[in-house]
């Protein structure tokens, strides 16, 4: 098993009710707890609903909660606001689904990856292209991508840029948001080769965010599985799994590897 590094991050009772009207309220999350490790990959897993997507969002911020607390390196971040918040956000930092979407499509990778050092001002105009010529290449891209616009590249390029802006500021987290779910298998594995590299070489974590077990399992260290907001249970591996709910996600797995449904063996259900 791998050795993580210290704690960074608790999230303690995190609960989220979205007032529907009428009377109507989602429980989008109810008392979610969620550690994260130096180094560690924490998989939340669940279908559509689950509540995963949101829990990410309030973990980033871009949620509010209803009730519970974010612990970050000990101190209760929970009520930031303004600068102190902005400032805290270059410690965690997101890559969504389809990155197009959050890139500005007449800017130039460049442009887009720099973006958040420039933000913070953190960088010179001047050093703006070198810095990305090496953001480039720590994620396997040409140098010369710097100059190029998004729309022409293909979606694992895409995401290896937002990657690349991801990493820029040196995160201790990156929330993965589906980020590999709309890539090709061949692409996709690609891709998690490169978050695994990254991760052995700067010790950032991960939360992981997707709706496939088997993915998860094979990416990461620990597997929250989430159901209607709640947490079902927390695995280190496919075989752990205990609850029906668990199992049922279990029923047909899909590997990377070998680029097929493959029927997990009967043991894991007995």
């Amino acid at each position: 098993m791998k050795n993580y590094g210290e704690e960074i991050l608790q999230m303690v009772d995190i609960c989220k009710v979205f007032d529907l009207g009428d009377g109507k309220k989602l429980h989008a999350a109810e008392n979610v707890n969620v550690t994260i490790h130096k180094g560690e990959t924490v998989g939340i897993v669940g279908e559509s609903g689950s509540g995963k997507s949101t829990l990410a969002k309030m973990l980033t911020r871009l949620y509010s909660m209803t009730s519970g607390k974010i612990i970050f390196h000990g101190k209760d971040i929970t009520d930031l606001k303004g600068e102190a918040l902005r400032q805290h956000r270059k410690s965690i930092q997101m890559v969504f689904q389809d990155p197009s979407t959050a890139f500005n499509p007449k800017q130039r990778v460049k442009e887009i990856i720099c973006e958040p050092l420039e933000n913070f001002g953190m960088i010179d105009k001047k050093d703006v292209e070198a810095k990305a010529k090496e953001m480039l290449r720590l994620v396997d891209l040409p140098e010369d991508f710097a100059d190029r616009y998004p729309n022409n590249m293909s979606g694992g390029q895409r995401q290896r840029i937002a990657i690349a802006r991801a990493l820029v500021l040196e995160p201790e987290i990156i929330v993965c948001d589906e980020a590999t779910s709309a890539l090709d298998v061949s692409v996709q594995k690609t891709v998690l080769d490169l978050l695994d590299r990254l991760q052995k070489e700067t010790h950032v974590a991960y939360m992981f965010i997707c709706h496939d077990l088997a993915l998860a399992n094979s990416f990461c260290d620990n597997i929250v599985i989430m159901q209607h907001g709640k947490v079902v249970e927390k695995i280190h591996d496919l075989r752990e799994a205990k609850d029906p709910y668990s199992k049922k996600l279990l029923a047909s797995v899909f590997t990377i590897e070998e680029g097929k449904n493959k029927v997990l063996p009967d043991e894991l259900f007995n």
